[in-house]
């Protein structure tokens, strides 16, 4: 077996275990997101080190004061950064909307209305298939940084196939959300209602076992403020903690909405009053940016600047699906929200591990801190602001995970 101090590493997706405890030093930058460990909102640690015991971090500070570990990995000056943490994607489904996107980028609008074309696909596809597609993206991400990542139902909108969805999910992370508000299922399209009872009561009794959140698309061509409260409610007398697609499209509640209900996360976020930006800043809802989607829509980009001024908490998520944001890469969405939201490369990155934690009300990854799970990105780089400075660069060199290498050669 490969130990963690050779230097050829495992090929991708191989898990290296080491004996004991590890410390990685000569570290160029290390982000531990502990402004108590080191400088500004990263808590930034110069020629650092991180050490690793089972599958947590139980030290960060300088090289030279590093303690005497089991083994040992040489950075080479590199940057490491927490895993990136997605908490907001749509990985259960085949098909391919590539026509969609094309007649988009030649001036088509979007709508919530191309759901239904996967929809039909993913109902016709196997679970083997569906499986091998979720393990797919997933390890996609992984190769990215991407080390917690959510993922929802939404593409079958029948009982059958949503619980499926969830259970497949569930298969691959325990970040599950229950998403049979995506659209209203074609079969209902002449009675919105009555889909709304099949969601809160049969569907929800399905997927509820195998799912930790309830979502619902609140929206123009979706759902409108009383239907998704209906939904959201219903999930949390269930147990389910509530999370909203909100003002994504539209100037609509869903922010109001999610506010008022506590819900971990409005996500999208795009079309914003005072009124909502004040909403976010004085609760615990974090607004989670989805910079994909306005990539692959050509719609306004969101306004991080506005946000973090404000004092909301800012998330960043790639949105992963086939229809309006068909990218796995956090590095992407960072460049995205650098160039174009009005984010500093701390801002970002920070919203992208941290923020994303926060979303998913998690204190255990997002940090490189005493603690905190070791998930961690070792970067082909001296400084994490490279993600944003070198776009579309494969800057990802190797990638723990719970303290073992999943990939690449440290």
């Amino acid at each position: 077996m490969t130990t963690p101090h050779d230097s050829t590493g495992p090929k991708d997706g191989a898990a290296v275990l080491s004996t004991g405890t590890t410390v990685i030093t000569n570290i160029g930058t290390l982000v531990t997101n502990d402004p108590s460990l080191g400088e500004g909102l990263l808590g930034l640690i110069q020629d650092a080190a991180v050490v690793i015991d089972g599958d947590r971090i139980v030290w960060a500070g300088a090289s030279s004061q590093a303690p005497t570990t089991d083994n040992r990995i040489d950075a080479g000056g590199r940057a490491v950064i927490p895993g990136f943490v997605d908490s907001h994607s749509h990985l259960v489904f085949t098909g391919d909307r590539t026509e969609e996107f094309s007649a988009r980028m030649s001036g088509r609008s979007y709508s919530a209305g191309g759901i239904r074309t996967t929809v039909a696909a993913t109902r016709a596809a196997s679970d083997d298939v569906l499986h091998d597609n979720v393990d797919r993206y997933v390890h996609e991400a992984l190769r990215q940084g991407t080390t917690t990542i959510e993922i929802k139902s939404g593409y079958g909108l029948t009982v059958e196939d949503e619980a499926r969805s969830v259970a497949i999910a569930a298969s691959h992370t325990d970040e599950v959300t229950f998403l049979g508000a995506h659209v209203v299922a074609p079969e209902f399209a002449d009675d919105p209602a009555a889909y709304v009872d099949l969601v809160t009561g049969p569907m929800l009794d399905a997927c509820a076992p195998h799912a930790r959140w309830v979502d619902v698309f609140c929206e123009k061509g979706a759902f409108d403020g009383d239907q998704a409260r209906a939904v959201l409610t219903a999930g949390a007398a269930r147990g389910l903690l509530p999370r909203v697609h909100a003002n994504q499209l539209t100037h609509g509640p869903g922010v109001q909405l999610a506010v008022e209900l506590g819900a971990a996360s409005a996500d999208h976020c795009t079309h914003l009053t005072d009124a909502d930006v004040d909403a976010l800043a004085q609760g615990n809802t974090v607004a989670t940016l989805l910079p994909g989607a306005e990539f692959s829509t050509r719609a306004p980009w969101p306004d991080a600047r506005r946000l973090l001024d404000a004092g909301a908490t800012v998330a960043l998520s790639t949105d992963c699906n086939p229809g309006s944001s068909f990218t796995s890469s956090m590095p992407f969405c960072i460049a995205l929200a650098v160039r174009e939201m009005g984010m500093t490369p701390d801002e970002a990155l920070w919203s992208a591990t941290a923020g994303g934690a926060r979303a998913l009300r998690r204190a255990d990854v997002g940090r490189l801190a005493p603690g905190a799970r070791a998930d961690l990105a070792l970067l082909d780089a001296p400084s994490h602001v490279h993600l944003a400075y070198r776009p579309g660069v494969p800057l990802v060199a190797a990638v723990w995970r719970a303290g073992r290498r999943l990939l690449g050669s440290a």
